[in-house]
């Protein structure tokens, strides 16, 4: 029975693995249905060579730093317990890689690809990996001085601060360092400012990633469990409450733009991974509903009047909406309000604005020596032409010979 335990429990943590990796296609579809056309192909390379520095980066040194599990040792020894271990890894390693894929919307369209790259293997191989031991493995007894302070740890049950907010709020430093799209904000003849509309390049794509992405974060939250005995239905059920109301409020709140229309769901999906194991679904509701309206409101208020140029407005949805996410969770978890118990509202808040701390310390670090030392912008000729042409060679849909 122990043997048919580990096998279920192997298989079940592989089959989330692969369905979080599918997200990164989602990922990649939500960015190349959003940027114009000239820099689509961009989007497709970023996220999958991003996924492969991911991977390099958190198997030889985020794992270690986040578990203190090393794997410099025989394969006979990895394959113990049917390689629980190592599928744990790859199931751990879709979350990490989450931060470079979430920043990548943020900054497309005038980003350079090299440095962008060495940013990814920093924030996944040390700072992501650091908050991640922090809040998930008990690291330097953090967790347990929230827990004497508030009489309960902090809770986030499949990364609404860990993974969403850190990636958000690290994409909201890279994209003021970088600076906002050449054209996009300008003065007209009379002196006043002018905001030059980039409209969704395909509706479809940007669809079909938010489609994927949505489908994808069930194995993110269930699966989350890690073992097959601790699964529950409870999960499943508020993640798609929390898809609902994020998506209802978006369209309402959107006047049935198709843009806000699918980024409405992932919303709600952010901010209910923290306490989805331990909200009613009529809460999960609610804050589903309430992370729909934080992102609306804000990503026009961020676009259009503070002017910050987060292309995908990945600020607003994994920023803000991942910080309610891991607050909510010490409001909708609480048995007054249907919840299961077990939470604080002083240990989500706390342990939230450790995310954000840390994730704005980490973006300024790596972004900034990045900017300092190599640059992070393309030229100004290289962004007019596009990502595609200028580091790629080649456009999404190539209709002439281009001679280089």
């Amino acid at each position: 029975m122990d043997q048919v335990k580990q096998g279920t429990d192997a298989l079940f943590i592989l089959l989330g693995a692969i369905m979080v990796l599918a997200m990164h296609a989602g990922f990649a579809f939500l960015e190349l249905g959003t940027v114009r056309k000239k820099n689509q192909v961009n989007a497709l390379v970023k996220i999958l060579v991003d996924f492969a520095v991911s991977t390099i980066a958190y198997f030889f040194v985020g794992y270690t730093v986040a578990y203190g599990t090393s794997f410099f040792t025989g394969a006979e020894a990895l394959a113990a317990k049917n390689g629980y271990e190592l599928v744990k890894f790859f199931f751990l390693l879709t979350f990490a890689a989450a931060i470079p894929a979430i920043v990548s919307g943020g900054i497309a369209e005038r980003a350079r690809f090299g440095p962008q790259l060495i940013a990814t293997a920093v924030l996944v191989g040390v700072f992501y990996p650091v908050f991640e031991g922090i809040t998930w493995n008990q690291q330097f007894g953090i967790q347990a001085w929230i827990k004497g302070l508030t009489g309960a740890e902090f809770h986030d049950f499949a990364g609404s601060v860990v993974v969403h907010a850190v990636g958000g709020w690290i994409g909201l430093v890279a994209v003021v360092l970088l600076g906002a799209r050449t054209g996009r904000y300008r003065k007209d003849n009379a002196g006043g400012h002018m905001i030059s509309a980039h409209p969704p390049s395909s509706i479809p794509f940007l669809a079909l990633g938010a489609w994927v992405l949505a489908v994808g974060w069930f194995g993110f939250n269930v699966m989350s469990a890690q073992t097959i005995d601790k699964i529950s239905g409870l999960v499943a059920v508020n993640s798609l409450m929390a898809m609902v109301g994020g998506t209802l409020v978006a369209v309402l709140m959107g006047r049935n733009d198709p843009g806000f229309a699918y980024n409405g769901p992932l919303a709600g999906l952010v901010a209910v991974c923290a306490g989805s194991d331990v909200m009613h679904p009529a809460g999960a509701l609610v804050v589903g509903g309430i992370a729909g309206a934080i992102f609306v409101s804000m990503f026009t208020l961020t676009q259009n009047r503070w002017k910050v140029d987060d292309v995908l407005g990945v600020w607003p949805l994994h920023g803000l909406c991942g910080a309610w996410g891991g607050i909510a969770c010490g409001i909708f978890g609480m048995q007054a309000l249907g919840g299961t118990g077990g939470v604080a509202f002083g240990a989500q808040l706390i342990g939230t604005l450790m995310g954000i701390t840390w994730a704005v310390i980490a973006g300024g670090v790596t972004y900034g020596a990045l900017k300092a030392t190599m640059g992070l912008r393309l030229s100004r000729e290289e962004e007019f032409d596009g990502a595609d042409l200028s580091i790629h060679r080649i456009g999404s849909t190539p209709d002439r010979e281009v001679s280089w």
